[in-house]
Protein backbone atom coordinates (compact mmCIF):
# COMPACT_ATOMS: atom_id res chain seq x y z
CA UNK A 1 0.00 0.00 0.00
CA UNK A 2 1.49 3.34 -0.99
CA UNK A 3 0.00 6.77 -0.37
CA UNK A 4 1.36 10.29 -0.52
CA UNK A 5 0.09 10.94 2.99
CA UNK A 6 -0.26 8.39 5.78
CA UNK A 7 -2.55 9.30 8.64
CA UNK A 8 -1.58 8.84 12.27
CA UNK A 9 -4.11 5.98 12.56
CA UNK A 10 -2.67 4.20 9.53
CA UNK A 11 0.88 4.55 10.83
CA UNK A 12 -0.13 3.11 14.20
CA UNK A 13 -1.95 0.20 12.50
CA UNK A 14 1.17 -0.63 10.46
CA UNK A 15 3.35 -0.58 13.58
CA UNK A 16 0.98 -3.00 15.34
CA UNK A 17 0.73 -5.27 12.26
CA UNK A 18 4.52 -5.49 11.91
CA UNK A 19 4.96 -6.12 15.63
CA UNK A 20 2.46 -8.98 15.72
CA UNK A 21 3.72 -10.51 12.48
CA UNK A 22 7.13 -10.84 14.15
CA UNK A 23 5.61 -12.32 17.33
CA UNK A 24 3.54 -14.85 15.39
CA UNK A 25 6.59 -15.89 13.36
CA UNK A 26 8.66 -16.42 16.53
CA UNK A 27 5.85 -18.40 18.16
CA UNK A 28 5.47 -20.69 15.16
CA UNK A 29 9.22 -21.15 14.84
CA UNK A 30 9.75 -22.21 18.45
CA UNK A 31 6.57 -24.22 19.08
CA UNK A 32 6.62 -28.00 18.87
CA UNK A 33 3.88 -29.47 16.74
CA UNK A 34 2.86 -32.80 18.23
CA UNK A 35 -0.03 -33.65 15.92
CA UNK A 36 0.12 -32.84 12.23
CA UNK A 37 -3.31 -31.77 10.97
CA UNK A 38 -5.04 -34.16 8.62
CA UNK A 39 -4.80 -32.68 5.13
CA UNK A 40 -8.50 -33.24 4.54
CA UNK A 41 -9.28 -31.06 7.57
CA UNK A 42 -7.35 -28.11 6.13
CA UNK A 43 -10.04 -27.55 3.51
CA UNK A 44 -13.57 -26.56 4.60
CA UNK A 45 -16.35 -28.81 3.33
CA UNK A 46 -17.96 -25.94 1.41
CA UNK A 47 -14.77 -25.06 -0.50
CA UNK A 48 -12.59 -27.99 -1.46
CA UNK A 49 -11.18 -26.74 -4.75
CA UNK A 50 -7.67 -26.68 -3.33
CA UNK A 51 -8.13 -30.18 -1.95
CA UNK A 52 -9.14 -31.50 -5.37
CA UNK A 53 -5.94 -30.22 -6.99
CA UNK A 54 -3.88 -31.38 -4.01
CA UNK A 55 -5.41 -34.85 -4.14
CA UNK A 56 -4.94 -35.26 -7.88
CA UNK A 57 -1.33 -34.05 -7.78
CA UNK A 58 -0.64 -36.45 -4.91
CA UNK A 59 -2.06 -39.31 -7.01
CA UNK A 60 0.37 -38.21 -9.73
CA UNK A 61 3.27 -38.79 -7.36
CA UNK A 62 3.65 -35.07 -6.60
CA UNK A 63 5.23 -34.52 -9.99
CA UNK A 64 3.77 -33.43 -13.35
CA UNK A 65 4.62 -36.70 -15.14
CA UNK A 66 5.99 -40.06 -14.09
CA UNK A 67 9.71 -40.74 -14.27
CA UNK A 68 9.12 -43.30 -16.99
CA UNK A 69 7.27 -40.84 -19.21
CA UNK A 70 9.91 -38.18 -18.68
CA UNK A 71 12.59 -40.71 -19.67
CA UNK A 72 10.69 -41.50 -22.89
CA UNK A 73 10.55 -37.80 -23.75
CA UNK A 74 14.25 -37.32 -23.02
CA UNK A 75 15.22 -40.23 -25.27
CA UNK A 76 13.23 -38.76 -28.15
CA UNK A 77 14.36 -35.17 -27.63
CA UNK A 78 10.82 -34.05 -26.77
CA UNK A 79 10.48 -31.15 -24.36
CA UNK A 80 7.52 -30.87 -21.99
CA UNK A 81 5.99 -27.48 -21.18
CA UNK A 82 3.44 -28.03 -18.43
CA UNK A 83 0.60 -25.50 -18.25
CA UNK A 84 -1.41 -26.50 -15.18
CA UNK A 85 -0.40 -28.36 -12.06
CA UNK A 86 -2.43 -31.45 -12.96
CA UNK A 87 -3.59 -30.79 -16.53
CA UNK A 88 -2.20 -29.63 -19.85
CA UNK A 89 1.21 -30.09 -21.46
CA UNK A 90 2.74 -28.69 -24.64
CA UNK A 91 4.94 -31.17 -26.50
CA UNK A 92 7.82 -29.52 -28.35
CA UNK A 93 10.03 -30.95 -31.12
CA UNK A 94 7.35 -33.14 -32.71
CA UNK A 95 6.32 -32.47 -36.32
CA UNK A 96 2.82 -33.84 -36.85
CA UNK A 97 3.16 -33.48 -40.62
CA UNK A 98 5.72 -36.27 -40.63
CA UNK A 99 5.06 -39.99 -40.28
CA UNK A 100 5.27 -40.61 -36.56
CA UNK A 101 7.17 -43.56 -35.14
CA UNK A 102 5.44 -46.02 -32.84
CA UNK A 103 7.59 -44.69 -29.99
CA UNK A 104 6.39 -41.12 -30.59
CA UNK A 105 2.75 -42.20 -30.81
CA UNK A 106 3.20 -44.09 -27.54
CA UNK A 107 4.74 -41.00 -25.94
CA UNK A 108 1.86 -38.76 -27.06
CA UNK A 109 -0.77 -41.23 -25.89
CA UNK A 110 0.79 -41.77 -22.48
CA UNK A 111 1.23 -38.02 -22.01
CA UNK A 112 -2.46 -37.61 -22.82
CA UNK A 113 -3.36 -40.20 -20.18
CA UNK A 114 -1.21 -38.57 -17.51
CA UNK A 115 -1.88 -34.90 -18.36
CA UNK A 116 -5.47 -35.20 -19.76
CA UNK A 117 -4.84 -32.80 -22.68
CA UNK A 118 -1.77 -32.20 -24.86
CA UNK A 119 -0.87 -29.35 -27.20
CA UNK A 120 1.41 -28.77 -30.20
CA UNK A 121 2.42 -25.37 -31.51
CA UNK A 122 2.81 -24.17 -35.11
CA UNK A 123 1.71 -27.36 -36.90
CA UNK A 124 -0.56 -25.91 -39.64
CA UNK A 125 -1.99 -29.27 -40.64
CA UNK A 126 -4.02 -29.77 -43.79
CA UNK A 127 -7.29 -31.62 -43.24
CA UNK A 128 -5.94 -34.94 -44.50
CA UNK A 129 -2.88 -34.55 -42.25
CA UNK A 130 -5.07 -33.92 -39.22
CA UNK A 131 -7.13 -37.01 -40.06
CA UNK A 132 -3.97 -39.09 -40.47
CA UNK A 133 -2.72 -37.93 -37.09
CA UNK A 134 -6.03 -38.85 -35.49
CA UNK A 135 -5.88 -42.36 -36.94
CA UNK A 136 -2.65 -42.95 -35.03
CA UNK A 137 -4.86 -43.48 -31.98
CA UNK A 138 -7.72 -45.51 -33.44
CA UNK A 139 -10.61 -45.35 -35.88
CA UNK A 140 -12.28 -41.96 -36.19
CA UNK A 141 -15.90 -41.04 -35.48
CA UNK A 142 -17.71 -38.76 -37.92
CA UNK A 143 -19.90 -36.04 -36.39
CA UNK A 144 -23.35 -36.14 -38.01
CA UNK A 145 -24.67 -32.78 -36.83
CA UNK A 146 -22.01 -30.35 -38.01
CA UNK A 147 -21.69 -28.32 -41.18
CA UNK A 148 -20.68 -30.47 -44.12
CA UNK A 149 -17.21 -29.81 -45.45
CA UNK A 150 -14.45 -31.37 -47.45
CA UNK A 151 -13.75 -34.16 -44.98
CA UNK A 152 -16.45 -36.02 -43.02
CA UNK A 153 -14.12 -36.38 -40.02
CA UNK A 154 -13.45 -32.65 -39.74
CA UNK A 155 -15.98 -30.43 -37.95
CA UNK A 156 -15.48 -26.77 -38.81
CA UNK A 157 -16.42 -24.28 -36.10
CA UNK A 158 -16.67 -20.63 -37.08
CA UNK A 159 -17.22 -17.61 -34.85
CA UNK A 160 -18.33 -14.25 -36.20
CA UNK A 161 -20.90 -11.56 -35.49
CA UNK A 162 -23.77 -13.96 -36.17
CA UNK A 163 -22.15 -16.92 -34.40
CA UNK A 164 -20.47 -15.59 -31.25
CA UNK A 165 -19.46 -18.97 -29.84
CA UNK A 166 -22.02 -21.34 -28.37
CA UNK A 167 -19.14 -23.64 -27.38
CA UNK A 168 -17.99 -21.25 -24.66
CA UNK A 169 -19.76 -23.20 -21.94
CA UNK A 170 -18.03 -26.18 -20.34
CA UNK A 171 -18.76 -29.38 -22.25
CA UNK A 172 -17.47 -32.88 -22.89
CA UNK A 173 -17.79 -33.96 -26.52
CA UNK A 174 -20.26 -36.53 -27.87
CA UNK A 175 -21.76 -37.76 -24.59
CA UNK A 176 -24.85 -38.69 -26.61
CA UNK A 177 -22.92 -41.62 -28.15
CA UNK A 178 -23.35 -45.03 -26.56
CA UNK A 179 -19.58 -45.51 -26.82
CA UNK A 180 -18.05 -42.01 -26.74
CA UNK A 181 -14.78 -41.25 -28.49
CA UNK A 182 -11.38 -41.42 -26.80
CA UNK A 183 -10.99 -37.69 -27.39
CA UNK A 184 -11.02 -34.86 -29.90
CA UNK A 185 -8.29 -33.16 -31.92
CA UNK A 186 -8.77 -29.42 -32.39
CA UNK A 187 -6.72 -27.09 -34.56
CA UNK A 188 -7.04 -23.31 -34.45
CA UNK A 189 -6.78 -22.15 -38.06
CA UNK A 190 -7.59 -18.44 -37.76
CA UNK A 191 -6.23 -16.92 -34.56
CA UNK A 192 -7.72 -13.65 -33.25
CA UNK A 193 -5.30 -10.78 -32.55
CA UNK A 194 -5.95 -11.17 -28.82
CA UNK A 195 -7.94 -13.54 -26.62
CA UNK A 196 -9.31 -16.67 -28.22
CA UNK A 197 -7.95 -19.08 -25.61
CA UNK A 198 -9.65 -22.41 -25.03
CA UNK A 199 -9.98 -23.58 -21.44
CA UNK A 200 -9.67 -27.22 -20.41
CA UNK A 201 -10.81 -28.56 -17.04
CA UNK A 202 -9.43 -31.47 -15.02
CA UNK A 203 -12.48 -33.66 -14.37
CA UNK A 204 -10.49 -35.90 -12.02
CA UNK A 205 -9.45 -33.03 -9.74
CA UNK A 206 -12.94 -31.52 -10.01
CA UNK A 207 -14.37 -34.79 -8.69
CA UNK A 208 -11.88 -34.96 -5.81
CA UNK A 209 -12.76 -31.38 -4.91
CA UNK A 210 -16.43 -32.19 -4.35
CA UNK A 211 -17.74 -32.36 -0.79
CA UNK A 212 -17.60 -35.93 0.51
CA UNK A 213 -21.38 -36.16 0.72
CA UNK A 214 -21.71 -35.12 -2.93
CA UNK A 215 -19.10 -37.69 -4.01
CA UNK A 216 -21.08 -40.36 -2.18
CA UNK A 217 -24.37 -39.20 -3.66
CA UNK A 218 -23.05 -39.37 -7.22
CA UNK A 219 -21.73 -42.92 -6.96
CA UNK A 220 -24.91 -44.44 -8.41
CA UNK A 221 -26.38 -41.51 -10.37
CA UNK A 222 -26.83 -41.60 -14.15
CA UNK A 223 -28.45 -39.23 -16.62
CA UNK A 224 -29.92 -39.27 -20.11
CA UNK A 225 -27.89 -37.65 -22.90
CA UNK A 226 -29.92 -36.59 -25.92
CA UNK A 227 -28.47 -34.99 -29.06
CA UNK A 228 -31.87 -33.45 -29.84
CA UNK A 229 -31.21 -30.84 -27.13
CA UNK A 230 -28.11 -29.81 -29.06
CA UNK A 231 -29.96 -29.70 -32.37
CA UNK A 232 -32.75 -27.54 -30.97
CA UNK A 233 -30.18 -25.04 -29.82
CA UNK A 234 -28.48 -24.93 -33.22
CA UNK A 235 -31.35 -23.73 -35.33
CA UNK A 236 -34.69 -25.05 -34.16
CA UNK A 237 -36.65 -28.15 -35.04
CA UNK A 238 -35.63 -30.27 -38.01
CA UNK A 239 -37.99 -31.19 -40.84
CA UNK A 240 -40.09 -34.12 -39.68
CA UNK A 241 -38.86 -36.54 -42.35
CA UNK A 242 -35.22 -35.76 -41.52
CA UNK A 243 -35.84 -36.08 -37.79
CA UNK A 244 -37.52 -39.46 -38.30
CA UNK A 245 -34.59 -40.64 -40.43
CA UNK A 246 -32.11 -39.67 -37.74
CA UNK A 247 -34.12 -41.51 -35.07
CA UNK A 248 -34.02 -44.72 -37.11
CA UNK A 249 -30.25 -44.60 -37.63
CA UNK A 250 -28.81 -42.89 -34.53
CA UNK A 251 -29.83 -43.70 -30.97
CA UNK A 252 -30.91 -40.86 -28.72
CA UNK A 253 -31.64 -40.89 -25.03
CA UNK A 254 -28.36 -42.64 -24.12
CA UNK A 255 -27.73 -43.18 -20.41
CA UNK A 256 -24.30 -42.54 -18.87
CA UNK A 257 -23.20 -42.41 -15.23
CA UNK A 258 -22.22 -38.99 -13.91
CA UNK A 259 -19.00 -40.55 -12.61
CA UNK A 260 -16.83 -42.67 -14.88
CA UNK A 261 -13.64 -44.57 -14.10
CA UNK A 262 -11.03 -44.39 -16.84
CA UNK A 263 -10.23 -47.94 -18.00
CA UNK A 264 -6.49 -47.26 -18.31
CA UNK A 265 -5.68 -44.88 -15.46
CA UNK A 266 -8.27 -46.18 -13.00
CA UNK A 267 -9.14 -42.60 -12.01
CA UNK A 268 -12.69 -41.48 -11.32
CA UNK A 269 -13.84 -38.32 -13.08
CA UNK A 270 -16.98 -36.28 -13.60
CA UNK A 271 -18.65 -37.05 -16.91
CA UNK A 272 -21.37 -34.76 -18.18
CA UNK A 273 -22.20 -32.27 -20.92
CA UNK A 274 -24.84 -29.67 -20.11
CA UNK A 275 -25.60 -29.29 -23.82
CA UNK A 276 -26.57 -32.95 -24.26
CA UNK A 277 -27.63 -34.03 -20.78
CA UNK A 278 -31.29 -33.65 -19.90
CA UNK A 279 -30.91 -31.63 -16.73
CA UNK A 280 -34.04 -33.16 -15.20
CA UNK A 281 -33.14 -36.76 -16.08
CA UNK A 282 -30.86 -37.91 -13.24
CA UNK A 283 -31.80 -41.22 -11.66
CA UNK A 284 -30.45 -43.89 -9.30
CA UNK A 285 -28.96 -46.55 -11.59
CA UNK A 286 -29.42 -49.26 -8.94
CA UNK A 287 -33.16 -48.85 -8.52
CA UNK A 288 -34.17 -46.84 -11.59
CA UNK A 289 -35.81 -44.29 -9.32
CA UNK A 290 -35.68 -40.76 -10.76
CA UNK A 291 -34.51 -37.83 -8.71
CA UNK A 292 -36.77 -34.91 -7.95
CA UNK A 293 -36.67 -32.58 -10.96
CA UNK A 294 -35.46 -29.65 -8.88
CA UNK A 295 -32.72 -31.71 -7.25
CA UNK A 296 -31.63 -33.12 -10.61
CA UNK A 297 -31.29 -29.69 -12.19
CA UNK A 298 -29.49 -28.37 -9.12
CA UNK A 299 -26.89 -31.15 -9.24
CA UNK A 300 -26.22 -30.66 -12.96
CA UNK A 301 -25.84 -26.90 -12.49
CA UNK A 302 -23.50 -27.38 -9.53
CA UNK A 303 -21.28 -29.83 -11.43
CA UNK A 304 -21.13 -27.56 -14.48
CA UNK A 305 -19.91 -24.74 -12.24
CA UNK A 306 -17.44 -27.09 -10.55
CA UNK A 307 -15.71 -27.71 -13.88
CA UNK A 308 -15.34 -23.99 -14.48
CA UNK A 309 -13.48 -23.20 -11.26
CA UNK A 310 -10.07 -21.72 -12.10
CA UNK A 311 -8.20 -24.16 -9.85
CA UNK A 312 -9.01 -27.01 -12.23
CA UNK A 313 -8.41 -25.20 -15.51
CA UNK A 314 -5.55 -24.70 -17.94
CA UNK A 315 -5.82 -22.48 -21.00
CA UNK A 316 -4.12 -22.51 -24.39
Amino acid sequence: MSQLEITKEQRRYNEIAIEYAAKIHRARSTSKVTDQPVVDDLFPSFNRAGFGVYGEYERMGNQPVTDGLQAQADRQGVKFEHLGLTIGTVLHNIDLKQTLSSATIKLIRETLLERKVVFFRDQNLAEDEQVSFGRCFGELDAFPFGESGGNPYILEIRHDEKRPGAENGWHTDVTWMEKPSLGSIAQCVVVPPFGGDTLFSDSCAAYLGLPAEMQERLQHISGINDYRIFLMGRGGALPEDLAEGIKKEISFGVSHPILRTHPETGKTALYLNGGFLRHESLYDNRTGETLDVGASKEIVSFLQQQHGRPEYVCRF
